[in-house]
Order: C-alpha cells, then structure tokens, then sequence
C-alpha cells in the first residue's frame, strides 16, 4: 500500500493502471508494442551508425537528421519500458520522483524535436533559396548552436511543471488512468486547484509548437515560390525530393500530435481508452517511421545503410 506524507500529501508512489477497460488485452497488446519499439531502437540505431561512419554524410542535414533520431530513440525509451513492465509483470508502481523524472523527459524531448524539424526546415530554406550562402550560414558552429538551443528552449518551458506539480497536494489519490506519467494526468489527481497547471500545461508548450509550425510553413511557402521559379523540370523534381522526406516526418510528427491534444481536450465523447492508445502509438509510430522515410527517400542514406549492411567487410577495410 503506498504511503504518504501528512506534511506535504505527497505520494510515495503511484499506480500506474495501464489502458483502462482493456487490462485483459495488456499482453496482446504489449506484443506489437515491443516489436515497433525494437524496429524503433533497430532504425534509428542504423542511420546513427551509418551517419557516424560515412564521413560523406557529415553535413548539416544528416546531422540534424541525428539529433532527430537521438530525440526519437529518447521519446520511445522514456515511456516504452515501463508500458512493457506494466503490460508483462503488472509492475505499475511508480515513484513520485520517477513519475515527474518521466514526464520531464517526455514532453521535453517533443518539446526538442519540435525545434530539430524547425531547424531541417530553415536548413532546406537556405539550400534551396540561397545556396551561395548555404556553406557559410550553416557552419558547424551554427548546427552546434541549434542543437543547444533545442535543449535550452525545451528546458526552461517544460522544467516549471515539475513545481507546478511538486506545490501540489494529492491527498490519497495515487491510481494514473495511463500507462506513462504526462503532467495534465498528474494535476488531475491533486486535490487542490490545478487552473494554473491547465493554463500553463496548454498555453506555453501548445504556443511554441505552434510557432515552430508557423515557421515550418513560412519556410516551405517560400521553398515552394524558389522551386516554381525554377526554369528546369528536372532541377525542380530533384529539389523538391530533397524536401520531401522532411514533409512526411513533419506530417507523422505533428498531425497525431495536435489530433491527441484535440481529442484529449475537447472529444469527450471519445472513450477513453481510445485516448491511452492514440497517446501510446503517438510515442512509437514517428520513431518508428521516421528512420523508413528517410532510408526509402533519400538516396544517399539508402545507398550508405546498403554498402554498409551488406558490404560491411569492405567497409572497414576502406575505412
């Protein structure tokens, strides 16, 4: 039975309940779970091999490229783990610490990948509208920089909800209707005001992305002007295929997103274990995806994964 604090009303621990109405199916469910999120470990493992190994790959696309699948492999392994425990073992226990350590991570690591697309973007911006000046605004100092600020920005937006959460007190409610701790299904079971969490738990995180997405569109309107100014059919093509593998993990990264937050919010009369599942595919499907966009659509890391998987010994002796 968990314990808790007659100071503070902080829990000592608390239970996480899986996909509510659906326990009897937790195994079943776990075993398509597991195999996307070893696929996930697997592809993204892949390109940051192949990325680190070719010295030809060393350019500011195929290194924001790694820092996406670094926040992928993050996304996935800070929830993925405990679901499979919970699902397997019914090891649902989780400590305050651990919950908010979760939760922390969780939403910044969106919070970061939401600015690494940002960053592709702008990066495909300046090497389709301005390629003279491509090798001089993206220098590695300027990729090094991007990277830091991901972490800077993602940390001081999402770093108040661990206090928004800890001022709270819970007064024996422990039992999370979820397989992972996020920071509204923490709130919900304070028993004390949680206005200022909800305010702040939609609008500041909620805003940044939208301004990443506003720039994201900003950036692929004016691609879109350079490429139809283009006086080559076949120039225009090979640009917009540059671009496109970046479309698809920008469509799979936020459309589930935003549909997730709607739905959350506003489609109550969606059951709710219909939440739990789109929140757990939401961490598993662009992890997944991403790492088979790019491997199927850009030529050069398709070429790369294949000289290195099926010609390894040769590989390495050249290297």
């Amino acid at each position: 039975m968990p314990t808790f604090n007659l100071t503070s009303l902080t829990p000592a621990m608390f239970i996480l309940a899986g996909i509510p109405g659906m326990e009897k199916l937790h195994i079943w469910i776990s075993v398509p779970f597991c195999s996307m999120y070893l696929a996930a470990l697997l592809g993204n493992g892949v390109v940051l091999f192949v990325i680190r190994t070719e010295r030809s790959l060393h350019q500011p696309m195929y290194l924001f490229l790694s820092m996406l699948a670094i926040a992928d492999l993050m996304l996935s392994t800070t929830t993925v783990p405990k679901m499979l425990a919970l699902f397997w073992f019914g090891a649902g226990e989780i400590s305050f610490g651990a919950c908010l350590t979760q939760m922390f991570f969780l939403h910044f690591t969106f919070s970061a990948e939401s600015v690494i697309l940002l960053a592709m973007a702008l990066d495909r911006f300046v090497a389709i509208c301005n390629p003279l000046r491509y090798a001089a605004v993206m220098t590695p100092a300027a990729i090094l920089n991007t990277g830091l600020v991901a972490l800077l920005r993602s940390f001081c937006i999402i770093f108040p909800c661990i206090f928004l959460l800890k001022r709270l007190p819970f007064c024996g409610h422990h039992v999370i209707p979820h397989t992972y701790c996020e920071h509204m299904g923490v709130a919900r079971l304070a028993c004390a005001d949680i206005s200022i969490n909800v305010l702040y738990g939609l609008a500041v995180p909620f805003a940044a992305i939208v301004v990443d997405v506003v720039l994201i569109a900003v950036s692929y309107t004016l691609i879109l002007l350079a490429l139809l100014r283009l006086p080559s059919r076949t120039a225009c093509h090979k640009a917009f295929n540059t671009c496109g593998s970046h479309l698809c993990v920008i469509s799979l990264f936020y459309i589930p997103a935003f549909f997730t937050v709607l739905t959350h919010r506003f489609g109550q009369e969606i059951p709710h274990h219909v939440h739990i599942l789109l929140a757990n595919l939401y961490v598993l499907f662009p992890p997944l995806l991403n790492p088979v966009v790019y491997g199927v659509r850009t030529q050069q890391i398709k070429n790369k994964v294949v000289k290195v998987l099926v010609c390894p010994k040769s590989h390495w002796l050249r290297e």
